[in-house]
């Protein structure tokens, strides 16, 4: 059996951020996944939790911004300061947003001029992705820094080997439009992938209790480009570009109180990559030599005040990497590499001084799995990251998968640590402590996966638990300006605050017959301050419900017709830390249909919201109501 496995192996264990690995990827389904070995892999060989979402699921559930389906994702909580286009946080088996790594195209997102280094998922549109992984869990051996939680890994439509071109146009309620198309394909040695497009809303208010509608607008592009120097030898070149203005609500003059504002932000975001790959030893051992680069660009202005610029943040990342994945033996497959990574920041608000920031941090890493037996699969792996601030930090992980049935029934299991190094702000803003530690994490998960009737039915659960340490938190100084206080008046960082969270992931998938699908996923979290010693011991952390469900079904017509449905079900949660405010729960339901015109065209339409449920994700701020939307699809 083993054999079969190593043959199998080599087609689906391309650098998951080669064009190449990519193009593999974005066609791949459930069966293969890329983000927990950074390279394409069978799913039966991986011991952590992962959730795919790919082109199909995406097309099929009509979504316009990522974070609506992550939402329906187990262990995702999602929160949103109004509609489309606001700040928009995503977390993951309750660690903070900011502890979220996110990738494009196998290019980091996260911004280096946010207070946290998070990223704001608001002016992340479907557009053009074509795949979405979520891999659950601390990932910092292969991912870095900010992996506590897990990682959210994009991929964009890739280039194909025929032309082949995609586009759709859709609009709907409050002036809402949008266009996108992405063209791809391959002439001898180069194979190149190009797409853009445009979204606008009218939006809702942002203060919930307003009336003046928070509009956005956003337009975005992305490229893929692969030239084949030899049988072994490319060259890779891939962007991404992301363009949007968001009306905000804020705390107008006199009062201010949160009410209706003319403020809007305007934001862009470049990503780039370059990169070269060579294979060895009859492409068993995969070279890639990279070099990537984000740029974010956040301004926020406020045409009633003086002065009119409220806001202004720049950030930047540069990483030069090398990775290698090799077949050790047919039963073994390694992972390792090296990075070095620099990160800059610049802010100033209303007009101030700016605040300007670099650091440094070179990494090396290494993962081994290995199948000794068919159905069994061991991986571990160790990273150590060196700072030129704080200093290093060495992570370790382990999992496993066993099978004693040829697939029917799987356990898994995994131990992992995170790390988040201190951003930029918290380290050299006004408010900076250049003594920081990072902030670490350890945890396990355990579970099981069943399949019955020849994969009609496929049922999994998992626990998880994870204990968080030495996390950043503010701290407010009083006179005496004393300790970590001294010489800062208006407060300062400190790892001071330590977590836990644990809970439960389950998920069901029937296919009873081929035209129907039935999904559903259930979590329950139990999110908790630890922080000995402090008021807010024991609560519960903000914005965590500790229950969610999504259903999702879908049925395909003997003519052609596509019916299905969205229900997402959140629990109630605490708007703030001492657990004084409570956010009820909600429940949204979601209908599509969709008609084929022919091969190539397709009709589609959508109602959101259907039962126009009121609710909020963060208090005071609003969330769209019913809408209903529809549009034509182009494949060709």
């Amino acid at each position: 059996m083993l054999p079969c496995i190593a043959a199998a192996t080599p087609a689906f264990a391309q650098s998951a951020q080669s064009t190449t690995g990519l193009e593999q990827a974005a066609d791949a389904g459930s069966d293969i996944l890329v983000t927990a070995n950074r390279a394409a892999r069978p799913a039966d060989t991986v011991g952590q939790s992962v959730t795919v979402l790919d082109t199909r699921t995406i097309e099929q559930r009509q979504a316009v911004v990522v974070s609506d389906l992550l939402r329906q994702t187990p262990g995702v909580t999602v929160t949103r300061n109004g509609g489309v286009g606001t700040a928009t946080s995503v977390n993951i088996r309750g660690a903070e947003s900011d502890q979220t790594v996110a990738l494009i195209d196998g290019i980091k997102l996260n911004d280096p001029s946010s207070p946290g280094g998070g990223f704001n998922f608001g002016n992340l549109l479907i557009g053009n992705i074509a795949r979405i992984e979520v891999l659950r869990g601390a990932q910092s051996v292969l991912w870095g820094s900010q992996a506590i939680g897990g990682v959210v890994n994009l991929i964009t439509r890739q280039p194909t080997e025929q032309l082949s071109v995609n586009a759709r146009a859709e609009g709907g309620w409050h002036e809402t439009g949008q266009g996108f198309a992405n063209v791809s394909g391959k002439a001898g040695p180069v194979s190149a992938s190009l797409g853009g497009g445009y979204y606008t809303t009218d939006g809702i208010s942002a203060y919930a209790p307003g009336t003046e509608r928070d509009g956005y607008r956003n337009y975005a592009a992305n490229g893929s480009l692969g030239i084949a120097l030899a049988s072994a030898i490319s060259v890779d070149l891939r962007g991404f570009y992301s363009n949007g203005r968001t009306d905000i609500d804020g705390f107008p003059a006199p009062r201010f109180v949160f009410g209706d504002t003319r403020e809007y932000g305007d934001s862009e975001q470049w990503t780039g990559y370059a990169g070269l790959n060579a294979a060895l030893f009859d492409g068993r051992l995969r070279n890639r030599f990279g070099y990537a680069h984000t740029d974010s660009n956040r301004r926020n202005y406020d045409p009633d005040g003086t002065p009119q610029e409220t806001f202004y943040g720049k950030g930047r990342n540069d990483r030069i990497e090398y990775q290698g994945t090799a077949d050790v033996t047919s039963a073994v497959f390694a992972t390792f590499g090296a990075e070095r990574e620099v990160s800059r920041f610049t802010t100033s608000s209303y007009g101030g001084p700016q605040t300007r920031g670099r650091a440094r941090i070179f990494s090396v890493y290494g993962q081994l799995a290995v199948t000794p037996v068919a159905g069994l699969t061991a991986t571990g792996g160790i990273r150590h990251d060196d700072h030129n601030i704080f200093g290093g930090a060495t992570t370790v992980s382990a999992s496993g998968v066993w099978s004693p049935n040829g697939g029917a029934t799987a356990f898994r299991a995994s131990y992992s640590e995170g790390f988040k190094a201190p951003t930029l702000y918290q380290l050299q803003s006004e408010y900076g402590n250049a003594r920081l530690d990072p902030e670490r994490s350890h945890g396990w998960d355990a579970g099981v996966t069943q399949k019955a009737l020849g994969g009609a039915v496929e049922a999994s659960a998992t626990y998880f638990r994870r204990t968080s340490f030495d996390l950043i938190t503010f701290v407010s100084c009083t006179a005496p300006l004393t300790g970590i206080c001294a010489g800062r008046p208006n407060g300062t960082y400190d790892n001071v605050a330590r977590a836990l969270a644990q809970g439960v992931e389950a998920t069901l998938l029937l296919r009873p017959v081929e035209a129907l699908t039935f999904s559903a996923s259930y979590t329950y979290l139990d999110a908790r301050n630890r922080s000995t010693g402090t008021a807010n011991f024991n609560r519960a952390l903000p914005r965590r419900p500790d229950n969610s469900v999504t259903v999702n079904a879908d049925y395909r017509w003997p003519f052609g017709l596509t019916t299905g449905a969205t229900i997402t079900a959140v629990g109630d949660s605490f708007d703030n830390a001492s657990n004084a405010r409570r956010l009820d729960g909600y429940v949204i339901t979601d209908v599509r249909a969709a008609f084929p015109v022919g091969r190539h065209v397709e009709v589609y339409g959508r109602i959101e919201n259907a039962f126009n449920e009121r609710y909020q994700t963060i208090y005071q701020y609003g969330q769209p109501g019913r809408g209903a939307f529809g549009g034509i699809r182009l494949t060709y």
